[in-house]
Parts: structure tokens; sequence; C-alpha cells
């Protein structure tokens, strides 16, 4: 059984201090009050596709400030000495034993059968977060050449920044918060600018490693206050190696000549869709903004993970809060208190208890995340939804036999290499006119 050690990637020395000058309130947070008045590390990047990313600047930084904040105790508690192993199976499942992280989190604190509700200035947000938990502000410089990066910045009072700081309750290594426009107070619920700051976050860190995940209320969010989760886990996920099905293109400019293309997820427990490629980083933001407004107008929970420095984004509908609810979920699964979100989907399992742990198997990891999943005849009818939202209808094209017999062998290779997974195209493909 392959047991994984966590190495730190960092090999700078690299160290900041935070500076501010907060007045008001007293309390150093990322309420307006303090944080308009504050100094904090800036990173800036370019939304010039064709700008030259470094491969490990921002990584290095984002590693390096973390561990300080692991070493100034910031943490609730010290999640790189938490077993962590891949299951035997060709799933290749992540287990992680995380022994009373549900005790030492934060609870929820609203409904979990709406997917949308207004903001709640009273309950716990990133406006209460102490600013020592913070990494840097990351912001869009536009055109610029390259990025760069100030130790000490003033926050504009114009615009309400965009924050990276410490998830203080971890479940992996650089396990970070990306809290888009912290002071507008944005709910819970996806937007085109939301999504757009996640993709050049996950592009700029150049990372295979790094992925950005997001839940909606109902699919175990937590907190009803915009943000995103992301973290380092050195292996491929065995999301990243399933088989997928390429259903439609969508072409976003009559003129483009390849558009957005959606697969579905083939031979998972959990039922999904896969969206890449695209004109720009734009047109990939605006289809996948769309499908999850989508959802989240029909009510619908969903995870998103977003994977290949950006280039990969998968959507799970999910039903299990719902089940649960309804006393659908078997008491097994419920003893062991895993509420699967995004990272549980792609297939990082978060267990509590050193039973479930020690007993960890492909069939039982499999039974939770079926769980998740919609139905078939659900799925095919929210797809609908979707492809309703992001506007594609149908077209026949012909597929090169050769090329899918090829594709499919591919398919079949070992999955222990991070290489892009072969897709399985249909002779039925979907194109936006």
């Amino acid at each position: 059984m392959l047991k994984i050690k966590r190495v730190p990637t960092v090999m700078s020395n690299y160290q900041e201090e935070v500076t501010t000058e907060a007045v008001g309130c007293g309390r150093n947070c990322l309420g307006k009050c303090c944080l308009q008045v504050s100094n904090l590390p800036l990173y800036t990047f370019s939304s010039d596709q064709n700008s030259p990313k470094s491969e490990s600047f921002l990584s290095e930084l984002l590693l390096a400030q973390w561990e300080e904040k692991m070493r100034q105790g910031l943490f609730r508690y010290d999640v790189t000495a938490c077993e962590t192993k891949v299951i035997p199976g060709p799933q290749g499942f992540i287990a992680q034993l995380n022994e009373g992280r549900h005790l030492k989190k934060r609870p929820t604190e609203f409904r979990v059968d709406q997917v949308l509700q207004p903001f709640d200035p009273a309950k716990f947000n990133f406006t209460k977060v102490g600013q020592e938990e913070v990494l840097f502000q990351f912001q869009n410089g536009g055109t610029i050449n390259k990025s760069y990066f100030l130790e000490t910045a003033g926050v504009n009072p114009a615009i309400a920044p965009n924050i990276v700081a410490i998830n203080v309750s971890p479940i992996e290594y650089g396990h970070v918060l990306l809290i888009p426009r912290v002071l507008d107070c944005v709910p819970q619920q996806i937007d085109q600018d939301g999504i757009l700051l996640a993709l050049h976050m996950a592009a700029e860190a150049s990372n295979p490693y790094f992925r950005l995940g997001y839940n909606s209320l109902g699919a175990f969010a937590t907190i009803n206050h915009l943000h995103f989760q992301a973290y380092y886990l050195n292996i491929q996920l065995p999301v990243e190696k399933a088989q997928m099905e390429m259903i439609t293109q969508r072409g976003l400019r009559p003129e483009s000549e390849k558009g957005v293309k959606v697969s579905r997820l083939m031979n998972y427990p959990v039922r999904g869709l896969v969206f890449s490629e695209g004109n720009t980083v734009g047109d990939l933001a605006d289809v996948v903004s769309k499908a999850c407004i989508c959802l989240q107008q029909n009510n619908i929970p969903f995870n998103v993970l977003i994977s290949d420095r950006g280039r990969q984004i998968y959507l799970f509908p999910q039903c299990y809060a719902e089940k649960q609810a309804l006393g659908e979920i078997s008491q097994e699964l419920l003893d062991t208190q895993v509420n699967p979100a995004v990272w549980e989907i792609s297939g990082h399992i978060v267990l509590k208890r050193r039973k479930d742990y020690d007993e960890a198997s492909e069939a039982s990891a499999w039974r939770l995340l079926a769980e998740v999943s919609l139905s078939e005849e659900r799925f095919e009818e929210v797809k609908e939804y979707i492809f309703a939202a992001i506007g594609v209808v149908e077209s026949k094209f012909e597929v090169n036999n050769e090329e899918k017999q090829k594709a499919e062998e591919e398919a079949m290779l070992d999955g222990n290499m991070f290489e892009p997974v072969a897709s399985h195209f249909q002779e039925g493909c979907l194109v936006v006119e």
C-alpha cells in the first residue's frame, strides 16, 4: 500500500511580516474599518494569456508564507502530521486520517436546503478574519508584461481587494482560501468574475499539483461568503485519471475553430461534466459560470474542481445533503461523519476515525461517493438545464476510427503518470451555432 509523505517543496528563506496601521474597531481584521487603512503584501498578475508564467514564483511565495504562518502557530492542528495513503485499486482513491477536524473547524451556520441565501453580516464571514491570517492581496494588473510582488502595499479604498488567506483548519499542505472582493460581502455563489479570478490563480501557480475547489451551499460549503479553496497534493487525483467522453463543443465566436469542450465523466462514482480549452480564459470562465448560475437558480447544490493549471474544470451536481435530510443515507456512512465536498468527490477522502482509515477500501470509497451522485435520469435532466443555459444545439460529425481506437487504447494506460487523460469521442457532438 502506497503511503504519501509530504515534503515541503519550498527551498526559499523568504519571510515577511504583515504591517498594519489599523484604526477603528481595533480588531485588525478584514473589515472595511481596518482593511482600508492597512498595508498588506500584494501579488499582481497579468491577465494577458501570452505573458510568460513562472513555474515557481507564486508557488514558492505562497508556500513560504504558509509555512511561516504554521511556525507562528496560526493553524488549529498540524496537517502535515496527518497520515495519508493511496487505497489499492484501479481508481487510486486517496485517504487521509484527520481525527477531530470536524470538532475544530467552524460549524455551518445556515440552511443546507437553499443554494442561494443572502449574506448575513451577523454570522461568521471573512471580514471577521484577522489580518495575521492573510498571505497577500491577489490583484489583476491587466496587460502588464509580468507578475510582480510587493512585500507591503496599501489597500485601494476604491476597489474591494481579492485576498489569499490560510485555511486555519487545513486539509492539505499549502491549504489557502481565495476570497474575491472581500469587502463586497458577496454570498457563496458563483459569478463570472469569481471563476475568472480562480482560473487566473491556477494559471499563475502553473503547477499541476495545485488545484482550486468550490463548494456551493447545500454541497458542504461552511461559510456563506464567496470563496474558493486551494492546496497542493503531489499526486494525481482519481478524478483526473477518469475517462471522459466529449459531448459538446461551444464556440463563443462565430469565426472560431475551437471553443470550450464539454465532456462527461465515465466510469466514476459521481456523475459530472468537464469543461476544457476555449479561445481564451475568459471564454472558459463564461461557459462555466453560466453552467453554475443555472444550477444555483434551480437550487441544485454543486461542487467545482479547477485542475490542470486552470485548463480543466470539473462540475459535479450533487444530492448527498438532500438524501441525508430525507433519511436515505445508511447509518454506516453517517457514522463516518464524512461530508463529501469537492475534495472527497475528486478522490481525496478525509476520514475522521482510525477505524475507517485502517479499513478503507476502493469499495467503501466508491460506496460513499455513489451516494453523492445524481441518478442517471436526474443527471440527464440537469445536463439539459445546463446545455440550455450555455446555448448548445445538436450537430453530427465524423470520427476517424483509427483515432478513436488510439484514444481508447491510451485511456487504458497506467494512470499513475500525470498526463492528460484521453477522451472518448462519440459520434454525436453538440456545438453552438
